[in-house]
């Protein structure tokens, strides 16, 4: 079987020199197509502290440059150059008020790359060996913000009920049934247009994403029926929350997150 396409099988040495141009004394590489180079993206996102502070940007929040170095462990000054090579490549936006930088990621876009490749990396970044470590870990599993949608055990659960019970069909659009039920909840008109899903890091299932994951999410959390777990972006059901759901008969009976008292040696690796 030939693998190689025949408008591109060559001589070597013609195509080192086809992909060369010489301008001004100096010789550059060229290709045969104006694809986009991704390799700036990824040169980007190819280091672990610009990979946490993008991690953490995920809570669709702005951060100060002092919380994202406090967050990935860095010196402020350190913090203030990974900032600004996201920024250069337009993963992250510079929000500037008064004296104070504010980032955040630069759009659901770019949400997606960034949860996209937590789906295919073989690895989570290392975290300490300790209880609390633990817990974060197993809180984040169980529910959190994918930017602006539900993700984890929780946003997984969600989706497949609102699928089950039929308020969103197969592809994430909503049934007549479903546009009762969101606006009885109070998700803006304008969010019941769209959905889509996502393919959830943590448990490689799909949650709810788009205008319509966008929606719900928020609805959830200004009920109240969601609340945040301090300053991460792990979330829990409140039982306001799993009374308003259970009226619409839909139980997320997600595993509890890990309880004061646990055991390290039974903590995840």
């Amino acid at each position: 079987m030939n693998l190689v396409s025949s408008d591109y099988a060559c001589d070597c040495s013609v195509v080192t020199e086809q992909f060369r141009v010489h301008t001004g004394g100096m010789v550059a590489r060229v290709f045969p197509e104006a694809v986009p180079d991704i390799s700036t993206v990824a040169s980007a996102l190819a280091d672990s502290s610009r990979a946490a502070m993008c991690a953490a940007l995920m809570d669709g929040r702005a951060w100060t440059v002092g919380e994202l170095g406090r967050y990935a462990g860095l010196a402020r000054s350190t913090a203030s150059e990974h900032v600004d090579v996201l920024v250069t490549h337009g993963l992250v936006h510079d929000i500037r008020q008064g004296r104070h930088r504010y980032i955040r990621l630069a759009g659901e876009d770019i949400a997606r790359v960034v949860e996209s490749l937590g789906v295919v990396a073989r690895s989570p970044l290392p975290t300490p060996h300790s209880l609390s470590a633990s817990r974060a870990n197993a809180n984040l599993r169980e529910g959190r913000t994918c930017y602006q949608h539900l993700a984890g055990k929780l946003g997984v659960r969600l989706a497949e009920q609102l699928e089950e019970h039929e308020f969103i069909d197969s592809h994430c659009q909503v049934t007549n049934q479903g546009h009762r039920l969101f606006i009885q909840w109070g998700v803006p008109l304008k969010m019941l247009d769209t959905g889509r899903s996502c393919m959830d890091s943590t448990e490689r299932r799909f949650h709810l994403a788009g205008p319509l994951g966008t929606g719900i999410c928020k609805t959830l959390l200004d009920k109240e029926w969601l609340s945040r777990r301090g300053r991460t972006r792990a979330v829990r059901l409140t039982p306001a929350g799993r009374a308003a759901l259970n009226d619409a008969g839909i139980s997320l009976n997600c595993p509890t997150a890990v309880p004061e008292g646990f055991s390290r040696s039974s903590a995840p690796t």
